[in-house]
């Protein structure tokens, strides 16, 4: 007999893993994750998780939060999407975030902006420098076609079957699932208008993203479309965020566009603050 062939010996064999980390998986709490990075105490841990190639995560974060996101094995492609957690309506928005600070390759400084004109990120580290803002995440169809697959839950599940998952785990639907950044898998718009990919910068790449918002993050760990392997390659990522809520206060860039949309972050930010006190006040009342 097998150790978990009754109730009893499955029920023991299930409460044996308490405590262990496998290789892909959360940390719960994050307190307690060994890859909590230099300076940053355990406590301020808010997320651990290594998420597997062809995974997906999401996680909802506090305003202040950095977030940082590492390429393992340097196969990654780890495509993101961003909402805003208490009025999931507004979320990043691609074509503002190349557009408006007049930059389309992402990098330090860079805002990730929400439909509004608001910060909901900024990059604040980016060991990497392969970064993708043109071609969004790879469909179920494509997948098919290139892989023979592309279901969630196949041998080559297409990013935005992930996200799809993910984002239902919110009450989203695939409405809500509009175009997304991708790091650590670069592009780059050739004279013609046409684009190629630069592939990734290798094991060990890094980004990190202050959060300017509470958001709700959704990840997808799948190749880039534009991908030149034949076969399915994605490695994993791993996640790790903690409170930085002090670094709110530094000037991350001086770029007008940048500053605009941090005043229209701001404001918004406080006016929640002033109608969750009035809220609060209503209610003691």
């Amino acid at each position: 007999m097998s150790a978990t062939d009754t109730t009893k010996s499955a029920r023991a064999h299930a409460r044996g893993q308490a405590g262990q980390i496998a290789e892909a998986m959360p940390v719960v709490p994050a307190s307690e994750s060994p890859w909590t990075p230099e300076g940053v105490e355990p406590q301020a841990m808010t997320w651990a998780e290594t998420v597997p190639g062809g995974g997906y995560a999401t996680k909802v974060l506090a305003r202040g939060t950095r977030l940082r996101l590492t390429d393992l094995a340097g196969q990654a492609c780890a495509s993101v999407l961003l909402y805003r957690a208490e009025a999931p309506w507004e979320r990043l928005n691609v074509a503002d975030t190349v557009k408006v600070p007049w930059q389309a390759y992402l990098g330090a400084g860079h805002p990730l902006l929400s439909d509004q004109g608001r910060l909901l990120a900024t990059v604040v580290l980016d060991g990497s420098g392969r970064h993708d803002a043109f071609c969004g995440v790879s469909t179920r169809m494509g997948n098919e076609a290139k892989y023979g697959a592309g279901e969630a839950w196949s041998a080559s599940p297409a990013g935005r079957e992930l996200l799809l998952v993910a984002a239902a785990k919110h009450g989203l639907g695939p409405r809500d699932v509009a175009p997304c950044v991708s790091f650590f898998h670069g592009v780059a718009a050739l004279a013609d208008g046409s684009l190629r990919s630069t592939g990734t910068a290798g094991p060990g790449a890094c980004v990190d993203l202050l959060l300017h918002l509470p958001v709700i993050v959704l990840l997808a760990t799948a190749p880039h479309p534009l991908d030149p392997s034949p076969d399915y390659r994605a490695g994993p990522v791993r996640v790790l965020a903690w409170d930085a809520s002090e670094e709110l206060d530094r000037v991350w860039s001086e770029e007008p566009e940048y500053v605009r949309a941090a005043q229209n972050t701001e404001d918004a930010w406080a006016a929640a603050k002033t109608d969750a006190a009035r809220l609060i006040e209503r209610t003691r009342a």
